[in-house]
């Protein structure tokens, strides 16, 4: 049987409802047989994380702790360059994954910038692009919002195998941003129903994102 491999990577900084959602979209609609969440070390898109690699390694890992064949991966974090997705991809084909067995999870909001990552086009050659609805973003506007793209589309029941595709999921997953998040707790406010419970935890038992932490790291980046 072969084997269907979902990656879904960012920031997770910290790790919330919403990627949850995404992956477990993924899951279902493309029948992965396991799930692996990889946190990036140095995102080329996004300002650095506000949260150590330890401390978002530590939350992804509690986020999916009782979810079967889904794994926390420190790839990413383990390398000091910036993390790229081609890069990524690579190690794992040197790995022994085919590009065909990999399907890389994204909200369809990320997937709409996809010309300005590093190696596009020929990054969608080396897995397949699992695109998922995120609020305010239905996957029925990607192919014209990238016609050139359009033809490469699928639903995930005619996804045709050894080619890779992008996929559309339609989904209905949690509206959460990590910046929401961080700015909740740095004002003292719940963050109940937008993190897993382990998570809101963690971060309170360490005092992630408060004001006095944020301070601590504005001083020592000068």
């Amino acid at each position: 049987m072969t084997r269907r491999v979902g990656i879904l990577g960012g920031t997770f900084d910290p790790v919330h409802l919403g990627h949850i959602d995404v992956a477990s979209a993924g899951v279902r609609a493309l029948h992965l047989s396991s799930l692996v969440m990889m946190p990036a070390n140095v995102p080329p898109h996004r300002p650095s994380p506000s949260a150590s690699p330890f401390h978002r390694f530590a939350m992804v890992s509690l986020a999916i702790a009782d979810r079967h064949g889904w794994t926390a991966s420190d790839m990413e974090l383990l390398d000091p360059a910036r993390s790229f997705t081609s890069a990524t991809l690579d190690r794992l084909h040197v790995q022994g994954y085919a590009a065909s067995e990999l399907y890389f999870l994204i909200g369809v909001d990320a997937f709409r910038d996809i010309a300005s990552w590093k190696d596009y086009p020929a990054l969608l050659d080396k897995a397949n692009f699992g695109v998922v609805g995120r609020p305010g973003f239905s996957v029925a506007t990607l192919a014209g919002a990238l016609p050139d793209l359009a033809s490469r589309m699928r639903t995930p029941d005619h996804v045709p195998g050894g080619q890779t595709m992008i996929v559309l999921i339609d989904a209905a997953t949690t509206d959460v941003s990590a910046t929401a998040i961080r700015l909740r707790v740095a004002a003292g406010q719940s963050i109940d129903g937008l993190v897993p419970a382990s998570v809101a935890q963690h971060i309170e038992r360490h005092g992630l994102y408060t004001a006095s932490v944020s301070d601590r790291r504005s001083g020592d980046s000068h």
